[in-house]
């Protein structure tokens, strides 16, 4: 199936929000109002999906999986809006998908957003719809961000979804990065001034060039999806990979089974992104001294520590967008070859 882009956003155009699993727009209202008005300072109007503006909870879920559908294909069918962004993630999206009408997403492709749990999404979009969807920014943990979204995290969003943006784009590391976790039950979010670590840089693990369209998937929800027919088509693509808790007992299970499935030996390139909380468990060997054990040794690119995981600033990319590696001792590079939008 040929793969479809959206058409790009612009200001004054409508976002819709869609809250897909985690009823996290309910526990924590003013977080979410607050990335409401974000999106409208930056020029958009935004439409709430009926699920999310009744702001409903089935306690661990928004609401069923068909209602949660319902309101996902409203907003495609809806001509007014021309993105679709969810609250935040959580762990159940998958359940929206035998509800999902795969034909209509592909008559009516918009850019849809949001990352993690999403990955779910992402991947069954891309196998029964044909639609290149974008890993990037939500509206609560991203553009819900005090006093205002990160401004890294905003300008790689408005240049993935923007017609103008010039193509060969690099993408750079950002200055600064940061894992700090400020509690939304409380005013923490609001209060405590973000903390933020000297970026290291992207490291390069294995050295090598390769030119392919890049999957950005969540480790522990595309691990999920595994058997079933919507598990990316690997093959001769770039992989980039990403956790939120990644206690190092948990991420060898993950990435071993992806070696036994053969995933390392398909694949063109592999990144992996900065892990949100980082845990050694005492371990004597570092991160990327666990991943290359598994990974073992191979002739294309790999690199560490890359920002579009659940770290703050992210990176947006789109799913199946055309990009280049180069990874030597010096530096790794990673550069957007085509337009993400049309």
């Amino acid at each position: 199936m040929k793969i479809i882009k959206p058409p790009a956003l612009k200001l004054g155009d409508t976002i819709g929000v869609i809250a897909p699993s985690t009823p996290a727009h309910v526990l924590f209202r003013e977080k979410h109002l607050h990335g409401i008005r974000v999106l409208e300072s930056m020029g958009f109007k935004v439409k709430e999906g009926k699920l999310t503006a009744r702001a409903t909870s089935q306690g661990y879920r928004t609401g069923t999986p068909q209602e949660r559908a319902d309101e996902f294909m409203d907003l495609i069918y809806d001509e007014t809006v021309s993105c679709i962004i969810t609250t935040i993630g959580g762990m159940n999206s998958s359940s929206m998908i035998p509800y999902l009408d795969f034909d209509a997403i592909r008559k009516h492709p918009k850019i849809f957003c949001g990352y993690s749990d999403i990955t779910s999404l992402h991947m069954s979009i891309l196998h029964y719809a044909g639609v290149s969807t974008f890993y990037g920014p939500a509206v609560m943990a991203s553009f819900g961000e005090y006093p205002s979204v990160v401004e890294g995290t905003k300008e790689s969003f408005l240049a993935a979804v923007s017609a103008d943006t010039k193509y060969p784009r690099e993408l750079k590391p950002f200055p600064e990065w940061s894992n700090h976790f400020r509690d939304a039950k409380t005013d923490a979010w609001k209060t405590e001034a973000r903390q933020y670590h000297k970026n290291e840089g992207w490291r390069v693990l294995t050295e090598g060039e390769t030119e392919a369209p890049i999957i950005v998937v969540n480790l522990s929800t595309v691990l999920a999806a595994a058997g079933t027919p919507y598990f990316p088509d690997l093959q001769g693509k770039v992989l980039l990979l990403e956790s939120m808790s990644a206690p190092f007992s948990v991420e060898e299970r993950d990435f071993r089974q992806l070696q036994l499935i053969g995933v390392f030996d398909k694949i063109a390139g592999l990144i992996i992104g900065k892990p949100e909380f980082l845990n050694a468990q005492d371990a004597p060997f570092t991160y990327e001294e666990l991943i290359m054990e598994i990974v073992g040794p191979r002739k294309y690119p790999i690199i560490a520590n890359f920002d579009c995981s659940h770290t703050v600033p992210m990176h947006t990319i789109a799913e199946m967008a055309k990009v280049r590696l180069r990874a030597s001792a010096g530096a790794a590079v990673v550069t957007v070859l085509e337009p993400m939008v049309i």
